[in-house]
């Protein structure tokens, strides 16, 4: 932590060094940002940023950073510090969980030189990152991959005892209205370059009208995309009210005990809602629905797949995931990144050259014929008529 740095007399906030701007909080971030203006003050309580919570920021538009707890705690080299240096978007790392009995909602604050201030007060302290600090933290973390691997090993044994009725025979997964039987299924999700991937898979949206899957905030992602969601899965924590009520079947995904925190929510909306106790993550469950439904083709949209994205979302290991993909076979397609394989690479202009240069040899090809030569004298004498005819109006 910085000493505290000697108080000066108060003056206008527009005239004092730093970043100002209007403090948010919330200690989940996925629950901030929806709320987030440009230029407002983002203060969290989030250990490790993942790359998905970076992203929500910087899109909102959020001119600094203030987090309670470490933004790169050292267990894993997690991507969201990165991405907000990358934007030039200030963090201030580790100021403790006293700033939020010391900030206001909606109160202007100032950031600057690795503390907060009321105008000139002095509220709180922390570390202020940049890029050789975030750099020397992602190396430290990098080294520690071996540790999780082995909690990847012993969680995947743990997973499968807990869960092998489910994975080998189905037990468990609930009857649902909507018909998945011999469909496509498109499953997405809010992570790495969803909004990318929806929209270079509209064509195949158009086409094959697959069953549109939202986990969770999924959902919300869908409905950005001018799609609307046929089924909501997930314990309901990051999806919106609007999607809720958008007339999708929503199923509650509830822990393996049966406690379901994100049913009480839905209920309050007036939605119905189906059970499906299970453990791992929501987007597991997803994949085993559409499976056991009789989907005969899954497309999964910003999914997590590897080791560091998992510990990237915080999951201590991916086992549920690694087994949810061998049940489900051939017929899970991840899509995620195809935005980045498949780009144009002709522009606009480059298509209206060509179509002029088109014309131009068509024209051409026209004009040395003698059906065209025979037009060309046509067009010749009716160019000299208009002449003729403005001549004789002067």
């Amino acid at each position: 932590m910085r000493l505290v740095p000697a108080l000066r007399r108060p003056r206008q906030d527009d005239t004092l060094p730093g970043t100002v701007g209007v403090a948010r909080l919330d200690r989940r971030t996925k629950r901030l940002t929806p709320r987030l203006q440009a230029g407002d003050i983002a203060i969290i309580d989030h250990v490790d940023i993942d790359r998905v919570s970076a992203d929500a920021l910087v899109a909102s538009g959020a001119a600094a950073v203030v987090n309670a707890a470490p933004s790169i705690s050292g267990r894993y080299p997690n991507l969201g510090p990165e991405i907000l240096m990358a934007a030039g978007v200030p963090l201030l790392d580790h100021v403790g969980d006293e700033v939020f009995g010391m900030v206001r909602e909606g109160e202007v604050v100032r950031v600057h030189d690795g503390a907060v201030y009321r105008g000139e007060q002095f509220l709180v302290a922390g570390d202020e990152q940049d890029d050789e600090t975030v750099g020397a933290a992602m190396a430290e973390a990098r080294a520690g991959l071996a540790t999780q691997l082995e909690a990847f090993a012993a969680n995947t044994m743990e997973y499968l005892l807990k869960e092998r009725d489910l994975l080998l025979d189905g037990v468990g997964v609930p009857d649902i209205s909507t018909g998945l039987e011999g469909r496509h299924c498109l499953i997405v999700v809010r992570g790495y370059d969803y909004r990318e991937d929806l929209a270079v898979l509209k064509s195949y949206i158009r086409e094959y009208r697959p069953v549109l899957l939202g986990v969770d905030g999924g959902a919300d992602a869908l409905l950005e995309a001018g799609l609307t969601p046929d089924l909501i899965v997930g314990d309901m924590d990051s999806v919106s009210d609007d999607a809720l009520r958008c007339g999708a079947e929503v199923v509650v995904h509830a822990y393996a005990d049966g406690r379901a925190p994100g049913l009480e929510r839905v209920q309050d909306l007036g939605v119905p809602a189906v059970l499906f106790p299970a453990a791992g993550t929501s987007e597991d469950v997803a994949m085993l629905l559409a499976d056991e439904k009789g989907a005969s083709l899954i497309v999964a949209v910003g999914t997590h797949a590897t080791l560091v994205e998992f510990l990237d979302k915080g999951r201590q290991g991916m086992a549920s995931t690694f087994l949810t993909r061998l049940r489900v076979g051939g017929k899970l397609v991840d899509a995620k990144g195809v935005s980045r394989l498949y780009r144009r690479q002709i522009s606009a202009w480059s298509l209206l050259l060509l179509v002029l240069a088109t014309v131009a040899a068509m024209a051409a090809a026209v004009y040395v014929s003698v059906a065209g030569q025979a037009y060309g004298d046509l067009l010749a004498d009716w160019w000299a008529d208009i002449r003729f005819w403005f001549q004789g109006l002067f």
